[in-house]
């Protein structure tokens, strides 16, 4: 089985194992009062499959972003040496002539 496969299965069991886990105290906390309706409902079944499969589904995929993204190689950091002088912005005068009367800005 290809290293990719096999670590994408891995990220979807222990992100359901975590969904499994988080679904489980969030009811048993009653957290939202979301426990005690669960347990009143009918189908008490399909409302705990349902939280645990979407859970999962999110927890799984943020698990493998997370495996993939820790394989990245370090960033080494930029090469030390003289740094480049830095400019300063510095106010000149800006010799302004008057036109015509009536044709300056905002006349007319």
């Amino acid at each position: 089985m290809p290293k990719l496969i096999a670590l994408y299965i891995r990220s979807v069991v222990i992100g359901f194992a975590v969904a499994g886990l988080f679904v489980a105290l969030l009811l048993w906390l009653d957290v939202g009062g979301l426990g005690g309706l669960v347990w009143r409902a009918e189908q008490q079944v399909l409302a705990v499959a349902m939280l645990v499969m979407f859970h999962g589904i999110v927890f799984a995929g943020v698990q493998f972003a997370y495996v993939i993204m820790s394989m990245a190689e370090p960033v080494e950091p930029p090469p030390r040496g003289r740094k480049a002088p830095v400019r300063r912005a510095e106010p000149s005068l800006v010799p302004v002539v008057r036109g015509r009367p009536g044709r300056g800005a905002g006349r007319g």
